[in-house]
């Protein structure tokens, strides 16, 4: 009798045991399918935040089938515990188990709000953006001017998420004075400023930041990756430049930037400087007048006088031989290769042309009909 209910209850056990692995099968199988997601959705999860809400979450919003199996299938994996705050794009069809991966890796937030500062020449923007997860793309939610006064409601709220991205993108040919002013006027940053750093040393680029980063660390970064730029910048240098020192680059760059918005004109705008300093010619540029009078703290704001033009400063290249005395500007990469790169021309004059370019000239009587002609355009432009 005792060996049959022994028999009997082993049979029982194996049975249950087929049964178990069954299940846990079946389980895995669930785990890793494909969701049931038929688009992306952007999934923030706060900051203390259980598995067992973020799973329920999940299922209300039809991105996992069961929330049962998911916070299983995160306990055998041990993941359960690994929960990271912030915003993460869910993508279409995501299986539990790559839901679960994208919740608990960490790093920065995936989706949902960044707040883009873009630092120009003549104007501090704050962008809000939201990622739409069905297109991907980020869409414009607010803007405004940083330095003009009052922010929207939006960017106050935004900046309050712990998730929120940010951004800053600093222009080609703003002065080291504008991106100081910028970053004391966002509020997310950390830290005080101890003077304006040299002209010239800071990239224009765009940095990734967090709130609560040191604006002092800020702009360490840009200075190291200006620094690197103007490294490659002088070993790339071609063999007969008249420049006798990666800060000459630095300087001759800047006023490439300040002399023309146009790419592709970068090359021969720095051989006509080249070509000039080469026959001991003045550079005669008005950016580098304008920063005499400026210092680089914002836009002149109306036309130089001839006054300005004539009286000896060491930024009148009008007067003085040579390049001033610092850079005008932050040049971007492409102004300091062009500035070690010139295009090969026997261009010494140029004029704006009307299209926003600029007409070239390698003699005064071909700049004389140039200047006529723009002259003339500024005249019909001043009747219309």
């Amino acid at each position: 009798m005792w060996r049959h209910i022994a028999s009997n209850f082993l049979t029982f056990l194996v049975v249950l045991a087929f049964l178990v692995a069954g299940v846990i099968l079946w389980g895995q199988s669930r785990y890793n399918a494909e969701g049931p997601l038929e688009g992306s959705i952007c999934l923030r999860v706060e900051r203390g935040s259980t598995m067992r809400a973020v799973s329920e979450q999940l299922a209300e919003r039809g991105a996992i089938r069961s929330d049962t199996i998911f916070r299983i299938g995160t306990d055998y994996t041990d993941k359960a515990g690994a929960l990271k705050a912030g915003s993460w794009l869910i993508p279409e069809g995501a299986s539990m188990a790559e839901v679960a991966d994208l919740i608990t890796r960490g790093g920065a937030s995936t989706c949902g709000t960044e707040v883009v500062y873009r630092i120009g020449v003549t104007r501090v923007g704050a962008e809000v953006r939201e990622l739409d997860p069905k297109t991907e793309r980020y869409e414009e939610v607010a803007e405004f001017d940083l330095l003009a006064g009052e922010a929207p409601a939006t960017y106050s709220e935004v900046i309050e998420q712990a998730d929120t991205r940010y951004r800053f993108d600093i222009a080609e040919g703003v002065t080291s004075w504008q991106i100081v002013q910028a970053l004391e006027a966002a509020e997310m940053l950390e830290g005080e400023i101890e003077g304006i750093p040299p002209e010239g040393s800071l990239a224009p680029f765009s940095y990734e930041v967090e709130a609560g980063d040191a604006r002092a660390a800020l702009l360490e970064r840009m200075k190291e990756v200006q620094k690197t730029r103007l490294a490659a910048a002088w070993e790339a240098r071609d063999a007969d430049l008249p420049l006798a020192s990666p800060m000459e680059v630095l300087i001759l760059a800047s006023i490439i930037e300040k002399e023309t918005g146009v790419p592709e004109e970068r090359r021969q705008v720095a051989s006509v400087f080249v070509n000039r300093l080469n026959r001991g010619m003045r550079l005669q540029t008005d950016p580098t007048v304008i920063y005499g009078i400026t210092n680089g703290e914002g836009a002149l704001g109306r036309g130089l006088r001839q006054s300005e033009l004539r009286r000896a400063t060491p930024y009148n290249t009008y007067v003085i031989e040579g390049l001033p005395p610092t850079p005008i500007a932050n040049p971007g990469e492409a102004s300091l290769m062009a500035a070690v790169q010139p295009a090969e021309t026997d261009y010494v004059f140029f004029v704006a042309d009307g299209t926003g370019g600029h007409a070239f000239a390698e003699t005064l009587d071909e700049h004389n009909e140039n200047v006529a002609r723009w002259r003339r355009i500024e005249a019909e432009r001043a009747q219309d």
